[in-house]
């Protein structure tokens, strides 16, 4: 929600509309994490009621194709979110529902029973204590299972969770629903009994149930529940760069149906300042939001009492994840020399990416802002082949100042526009990073494919998904 809703997230209406659950504390609220990033802890839960508590008609359930209750709420979808103070990118982790893991106070089990074995443990409890009404029942229950999710995946990590959301079945039938539904690529046919999803090879548009069993299956593809991750994280792009870039948040009607979709299915931690969080989060485009997979050592390890898991090792893991998210609080690396900083503190750098190369002004910014400048806006601009570096009238030192720690012999121009104490950084096609900052995700661009060359295939381990394209998947 965060991560697509800075237009819709300041409208009060919503802000007051949202359900909030105790489950972390007042440290998860909209104050930037000491440790120079947020991370969240995205929860899909297979919840046969809503954000309320209260439940869904058995008409509803047979709609969304739920299935049988066994009688436990499992977390079927797991994604980890990390994102700098900055809010230049964000990097979504997920981590397989049937990863073997440590769950603590319970031994090792499925990730996914993490949630379960608390909510009940904690409704029995409960119960003896005389405690007798079903919304407060359910309502408690539930937090003191998310609660320990959220301890079983920060071990898992290494890394604290500072924000919560959850959603349920029914909201995320109803959000897609509210968005016009979401663009997929299939690689083949797929007609699977048990989830229901049965579509066509190639592009499909779909929302509502046909949205939850696109995501859902499992049965039938290559790599099982990895497929399934895989398919998670490319809807999930394609919603965001739905939100992102069309016209949902400047529609009234899909707007407002978005709002009532989220106040009814999705559940946030007490204490989280989404309109903070907005603010973080506006400059946000498709090519900086990527998604990835934990690393997996067998996906069908032969656990003794929960049948077939997915083997992970937890160092590895927390290796992943941390050179991903960079390091924590106690790992941060040595601030950068005090004459440097004290030198260009009052200089603030805006920075204009007009290479057509993803996320290279908030990699560029971010360089800036190790060696002590002040961070500034950060946005595309027209094409240029130059780099040019503009500042106010008797600016040139600054300029300079701002070039020798880019490592770039750009010329320094002095321009009315250019507020006092600003320097603007126009990044033209002939900029080349140097080690302390990203390149982007390519050089250039590709050029338009025509519609009979078939979309890249997702999948491959090694490469992120992102909010750009639709990847056709299996």
């Amino acid at each position: 929600m965060g991560l697509t809703g800075y237009a819709w997230a300041s409208l009060q209406g919503l802000v007051n509309g949202l359900n909030y659950a105790d489950v972390i504390g007042a440290g998860g609220g909209g104050e930037k994490p000491a440790d120079g990033a947020r991370d969240i802890l995205l929860v899909g839960l297979d919840s046969r009621t809503d954000a309320q508590g209260n439940p869904l008609s058995q008409q509803l359930l047979d709609q969304l194709r739920a299935g049988e209750s066994d009688g436990e709420l499992n977390t079927d979808t797991l994604i980890f979110v990390h994102i700098p103070n900055d809010g230049s990118k964000a990097v979504a982790i997920s981590l397989p529902r049937d990863s073997y893991v440590d769950i603590p106070g319970y031994g090792k089990h499925k990730i996914n029973s993490a949630y379960a074995r608390a909510m009940l443990q904690a409704r029995k409890d409960l119960q003896a204590q005389g405690v007798t009404d079903p919304k407060e029942l359910d309502v408690k229950a539930n937090q003191a299972g998310a609660k320990q999710l959220i301890g079983t995946v920060e071990a898992l990590t290494g890394s604290t969770i500072d924000n919560y959301a959850a959603i349920n079945l029914l909201g995320f039938s109803e959000i897609t629903q509210a968005v016009g539904g979401v663009d997929v690529c299939l690689n083949n046919n797929v007609d699977d009994e048990y989830s229901g999803a049965n579509f066509t090879k190639g592009q499909h548009t779909i929302a509502g149930v046909e949205a939850l069993e696109f995501v859902r299956q499992r049965h039938g593809l290559p790599r099982g529940d990895l497929d399934r991750v895989v398919r998670q994280q490319v809807f999930m792009a394609g919603m965001a760069r739905k939100i992102l870039s069309a016209g949902t948040l400047t529609d009234p009607g899909k707007l407002n149906a978005l709002i009532d979709a989220i106040k009814k299915s999705v559940v946030l931690n007490q204490n989280w300042d989404i309109f903070s969080f907005a603010q973080q989060m506006k400059g946000l485009t498709g090519g900086q939001l990527e998604f990835r997979t934990i690393p997996v050592d067998n996906v069908e390890y032969r656990t003794p009492n929960d049948g077939v898991a997915i083997k992970v090792d937890p160092a590895k893991v927390k290796a992943f994840v941390q050179g991903l998210a960079g390091p924590q609080a106690d790992q941060q690396p040595a601030p950068p020399p005090q004459q440097a900083n004290d030198a260009h503190k009052d200089i603030t750098v805006d920075v204009r990416n007009a290479t057509g190369r993803n996320g290279l002004a908030a990699s560029v910014s971010k360089q800036l802002t190790s060696k002590g400048f002040k961070a500034g806006e950060t946005d595309n601009a027209s094409s240029r082949k130059t780099t040019v570096i503009w500042v106010p009238n008797g600016g040139q030192a600054a300029g300079q100042a701002v070039a020798d720690a880019l490592g770039t012999k750009a010329t320094v121009q002095e321009d009315k526009s250019v507020p006092a104490g600003h320097v603007k950084v126009y990044l033209g096609s002939d900029y080349q990073p140097s080690d302390g900052a990203s390149s982007g995700t390519g050089s250039a661009p590709a050029p338009r494919q025509e519609a009979a060359t078939p979309p890249p295939s997702a999948g491959d381990d090694q490469q992120p998904i992102t909010a750009e394209g639709v990847p056709c998947v299996n």
